[in-house]
């Protein structure tokens, strides 16, 4: 059995910002192997796994999406050695100053996250949060060395490694959306053991954080009958709205509005429900956010719902979960995959 802390530390331990994800997706790779019949990488680099069903062929199929892109920076702009960032992806800048990070240039670099003395800055910005247009990145080289080296456009990851806090919970970067990714790889762990009649394709999509396009173009080639994305979603943290965050450790969330597909999740609120598996329905009442929203839309619309991992702090070098929402979620997921039966789709109709 695949040890979730070790695995998703290690997925923490390789960059993968949103269309750089070639590092990370060779330790999936590995991961999932020998968990699937056939693996394959989409033209835009997302892994498609293939564990087959039982049922007779033709065979529906069922999707199952967790991005492992992350946000991160890119080099913008060099002056005097200095290197000027822009965003991939959402980033809170107020927690960059001071943070450790790695330039993907012509060869990794470490760097420090910079913010000028408040006195030099434009007065407008001064006694503030410093905007990440003012901000810098230090990787102590001569202006000549960082000229060899770095490029406008190259790439920058958060370097921080993960902790282990109490509570059982982890503390890192990037564990948006590397924990679903976890969750991901245990459903399959678990189906192996299982009998289940569908195909499953489990897909690592990537680009979620800036266009979909992963979970967009995998869901077109492979047309599945149903998909589930798992993603992460806001946990509480000192402040939150309680109707708008959700705790850690008291199981994944369900999410309901306009882009899920209302027989689903009854279905797999239903399912939860029976097997004591605590959950939150989180209403979301526009876009989920995630990869859901791009495969909804596919084709003729593949029905689809979302099932998050509470997170703190997203968004952040800091993030943090914890495993047992992990794992609840991974088995959810795998309990619904193996009570789908050949007629399911038959029953399945839109009644809000």
């Amino acid at each position: 059995m695949l040890e979730i802390l070790p695995f998703l530390k290690e997925l923490l331990s390789a960059p993968g910002i949103s269309g750089y994800e070639s590092a990370v997706r060779p330790l999936i790779e590995k991961a999932w192997q020998p968990l699937t019949d056939k693996l394959e990488v989409s033209r835009l680099g997302s892994l498609h796994g293939l564990q087959k069903g039982t049922a007779p062929e033709p065979r529906p199929s069922i999707l199952v999406a967790a991005h492992m892109d992350s946000v991160g920076l890119m080099v913008n702009g060099i002056i005097d050695g200095f290197l000027r960032v822009t965003s991939i992806g959402g980033i809170d800048a107020r927690v960059l100053p001071g943070q450790i990070v790695t330039v993907h240039g012509r060869r990794d670099l470490p760097g420090l996250i910079i913010a000028p003395p408040t006195r030099l800055l434009p007065a407008s910005v001064q006694g503030g949060v410093v905007p990440l247009e003012y901000l810098l990145v230090d990787v102590g080289l001569l202006p000549d060395e960082v000229s060899n080296w770095v490029r406008v456009g190259d790439p920058i990851s958060f370097a921080q490694p993960p902790v282990e806090a109490s509570g059982e919970t982890l503390v890192g970067h990037t564990l948006d959306n590397r924990a679903s990714v976890a969750a991901l790889t245990h459903c399959l762990e678990v189906l192996r053991t299982r009998q289940h009649l569908w195909d499953v394709w489990a897909v690592a999509t990537v680009q979620e954080e800036v266009t979909l396009g992963g979970a967009l173009t995998s869901a077109f080639q492979l047309h599945p009958s149903l998909a589930v994305a798992i993603d992460v979603t806001f946990g509480s943290e000192p402040y939150s709205p309680a109707h708008l965050a959700y705790p850690l450790g008291k199981g994944p969330t369900l999410i309901w509005g306009p882009v899920i597909h209302p027989f689903l999740f009854n279905n797999v609120k239903e399912l939860a429900e029976r097997l004591e598996i605590p959950f939150t329905v989180e209403p979301v009442p526009r876009f989920s956010g995630t990869d859901s929203d791009a495969m909804q839309a596919v084709a003729e619309g593949i029905p689809n719902m979302v099932i998050g991992v509470p997170l703190r702090y997203m968004h952040t070098p800091t993030e943090m979960v914890a495993v047992k929402d992990i794992t609840r979620a991974g088995r959810l997921v795998t309990e619904f995959i193996v009570q789908l039966d050949e007629k399911f789709m038959d029953r399945l109709t839109w009644e809000d």
